[in-house]
């Protein structure tokens, strides 16, 4: 599955999404891994956003989901390149 068509999927319904995917997606959105704490994994992204994204059993967290899915939005943020 490409960024595009996963980021259709996760408009949809942010439940029982991989956290990996939700990694994936946020990498390709240009944020970057800055540290990890415990469970909670920060990221940041050159605009200045935050995200902070929770591995749960594998599983992100569909309110960090939600969040992620704001922050594109308020920032207008754009997929780059696919790998």
């Amino acid at each position: 599955m490409n960024r595009k068509k996963f980021l259709r999927r996760l408009v949809q319904s942010q439940t029982n999404v991989r956290f990996a995917d939700v990694v994936w997606l946020a990498e390709g959105f240009g944020f970057r891994r800055s540290r990890t704490a415990g469970s909670h994994h920060i990221f940041l992204h050159a605009c200045g956003a935050m995200l902070n994204l929770q591995n749960v059993g594998g599983q992100a967290k569909p309110y960090q989901i939600n969040q992620f899915l704001k922050l594109v939005e308020q920032y207008d943020l754009t997929l780059g390149e696919e790998s």
